[in-house]
């Protein structure tokens, strides 16, 4: 076999690598920057073009309709500040909402678009939508405040021309418990009633909550107390207030009925109506309790004198008589603890009409509350101010002031004796109050005193709340009638009451407004058989969370820092004494 050599002679060699030097390799290096600085500006210019593409298309609005899920939302933000309990509870807040509107521009069918919208909104009326489908205006609202499952159900209709727009809304948390002291704020967040009118321009203009007085716990305990009488009674309404005696702040305050203000379409008039602050009445024997201390602390009697409630006073075609008439001379403890008429009377016309009037005015009763509500009522006083009118005053009838004036009245009496106004607002610790001094402290001492002797031996031992020592006084009142005259079977019932009476702390009204008397009260309806269990419960349920404890009540000291002695009864021996 032959082999052949192969000569690798006539084979080409590989080409070497050219390496470029000097210029050459300059121009190279230019070009690829160049086309490097080209490549970004495209880059750029079409990331420019893609963003304003899709500015254009989702974020602006064009002309061709869209569904109300595809047009977005406008955002309307708001700055009003909360509302809060004394403890921070939240009583008030704002919210982002959405609310439909519609531009029937795009709508296609009135018709079928309006009967469409009313299977996820039936409480829409269709012949309105029909009208506001067809209209010529661009901008039209449909339904305001929508939940996310109404907004997600309308946007699922597809229909053109339907479009959502953000808007805040005032939501109250606590709903009726606190309705008529915050109040209520409109669509557009303004304040409509209550705390949320008064402080409107705050409440807009501020971040930090604006912090009451008020505990939403005894709220709750106070409105479940008032709402039981109501129905037990067959009352038409209500009204009731706890205050602490030394710095005036409200604790709790309830008118009933009530209303919610997160349902601005179910509120009626009746419900609206503030019994507390803007109702104002004839309050009855409570009223005692401020001649009592009138005429003490002008001087003009003492614990130790008397007057002859044996007889009824007859002044023109009037008669005054005594509910639980003894028919004979009582001393002054007895005439309170017995709610004499004719003793009070008696009382006030030895103090005189001017000075009564004077001392009223120091209480507060012939001004309206300052109270930081805008539904203040204003006391009905007579005048001129005849011997007749200082009479009845004495006895709660011919003045009318509203229930939150009766409870800083009868704290400015229990606190040692000085006037601080009402207020829905907490009051700082460290802040230094400065009052108006309406009676001594000495006669603030006898005062506690007698309150305490209603509670234990009077007509008000229904209130009293073991341990917690109790003192307060009735009141039963008949309303007056449209033509003049007083309607003898619609009455108005309350209890007032101060705790722990010996050192007081709190102010308790419960006021029930027309009861009907039932089998557990014999029949009655008065404030001793109404509102005074209503105050013993109130007590018992609100003193815990007020940090009152129960005390021993037969305790020596707590018996002497509220003993009062009885003098004798003219040709009758004296009643023991306690």
């Amino acid at each position: 076999m032959t082999h052949t050599r192969l000569d690798t002679t006539d084979i080409p060699a590989p080409e070497k690598t050219m390496k470029l030097e000097g210029n050459g390799k300059q121009a190279l290096e230019q070009g690829r920057t160049r086309l490097l600085i080209a490549g970004s500006v495209f880059a750029l210019a079409f990331s420019v073009i893609a963003a304003r593409v899709i500015d254009v298309s989702v974020f602006e609005r064009a002309e061709e309709p869209r569904l109300a899920e595809e047009r977005g939302t406008l955002t309307h933000k708001t700055g009003r500040a909360d509302i809060v309990d004394r403890n921070g509870m939240l009583l008030a807040t704002t919210l982002n909402v959405p609310s439909l509107y519609a531009d029937p521009k795009y709508i296609m069918d009135p018709a079928e678009s309006a009967a469409k919208l009313r299977t996820v909104l039936p409480e829409l009326d269709h012949t309105d939508l029909v009208a506001k489908f067809s209209d010529n205006k661009r901008f039209t609202w449909i339904k305001r405040n929508l939940t996310p499952r109404q907004q997600y159900a309308v946007n699922k209709l597809g229909i053109p021309g339907l479009y959502f727009q953000n808007e805040s809304k005032r939501i109250y948390p606590q709903g009726r418990l606190t309705a008529h002291i915050v109040g209520r704020a409109g669509f557009d967040d303004v304040g409509l009633s209550g705390i949320e009118k008064s402080f409107d321009s705050m409440l807009r203009d501020g971040s930090d909550p604006l912090r009451l007085s008020i505990d939403v716990r005894i709220q709750h305990i106070l409105r479940e107390e008032l709402k039981t009488q109501i129905d037990a009674f067959d009352g038409i309404g209500a009204a009731g207030i706890v205050m602490d005696v030394n710095s005036s702040e409200i604790v709790a305050m309830v008118s009933l009925p009530d209303f919610d203000p997160n349902r601005r379409d179910k509120i009626s008039s009746d419900a609206v109506f503030n019994r507390a602050t803007l109702g104002v009445y004839e309050m009855g024997s409570t009223f005692k309790i401020f001649n009592t201390a009138m005429a003490l602390d002008y001087g003009t009697t003492t614990l130790h004198n008397g007057y002859d409630a044996s007889k009824p006073i007859r002044v023109a075609r009037f008669t005054i008589n005594d509910d639980h008439a003894k028919n004979r001379w009582l001393s002054v403890p007895e005439i309170f603890m017995y709610s004499s008429n004719i003793g009070s009377v008696k009382m006030a016309m030895d103090v005189g009409g001017e000075r009564q009037q004077a001392f009223m005015k120091k209480l507060g009763f012939l001004d309206s509350s300052a109270i930081e509500l805008p539904e203040r009522g204003h006391p009905l006083v007579p005048n001129p101010w005849r011997p007749i009118n200082t009479m009845t005053i004495s006895f709660g009838h011919g003045i009318a002031v509203s229930p939150i004036q009766l409870a800083n009245g009868v704290s400015s009496i229990v606190n040692g004796g000085v006037r601080h106004p009402a207020t829905l607002l907490r009051r700082d610790s460290t802040e230094l109050l400065v009052g108006e001094r309406v009676i001594s402290e000495k006669t603030s001492h006898a005062m506690r005193r007698l309150l305490r002797l209603v509670v234990e031996k009077g007509t008000g031992r229904n209130a009293n709340a073991k341990g917690y020592l109790v003192g307060g006084k009735t009141g039963t009142a008949e309303k007056p009638g449209r033509g003049g005259g007083y309607r003898h079977k619609a009455l108005l019932s309350s209890f007032v009451a101060a705790f722990p009476v010996n050192d007081p702390r709190y102010v308790v009204l419960a006021m029930v407004d027309e009861p009907k008397g039932n089998k557990s009260s014999y029949g009655y309806a008065t404030g001793g058989w109404v509102a005074a269990p209503a105050v013993k419960r109130i007590v018992e349920r609100a003193a815990p969370f007020l940090n009152v404890t129960p005390v021993d009540e037969e305790a020596p000291e707590i018996r002497r820092a509220l003993m009062v002695k009885i003098p004798p009864t003219k040709g009758k021996k004296a009643l023991a004494s306690f």
